[in-house]
């Protein structure tokens, strides 16, 4: 399974777990506060995330910003994927 694939499944994981129901499809330029996710469901998916990737790009990158669409969440991630 790929990097996209493990997103997009621990996405459907978590919206499960939290009662939130995800937009279909997410395409790239998806925004990311109108997938379906709340807040919540976001802090349990990078959790989750890390876990099963055991890095999380948003404290190794120190990255400023949050992304805002689903094709800038997955590079944060790729990017952090490359340097591990």
């Amino acid at each position: 399974m790929n990097l996209e694939q493990q997103i997009r499944q621990a996405m459907q994981q978590v919206a499960e777990l939290s009662d939130c129901q995800l937009i279909e499809p997410i395409e790239a330029n998806t925004l990311l506060l109108e997938c379906g996710l709340d807040s919540l469901a976001y802090a349990m998916l990078v959790a989750q995330l890390e876990e099963e990737l055991g890095f999380d790009p948003f404290t190794e990158l120190a990255i400023d910003t949050y992304p805002s669409t689903f094709a800038e969440f997955l590079a944060n991630y790729q990017k952090c994927a490359d340097i591990q």
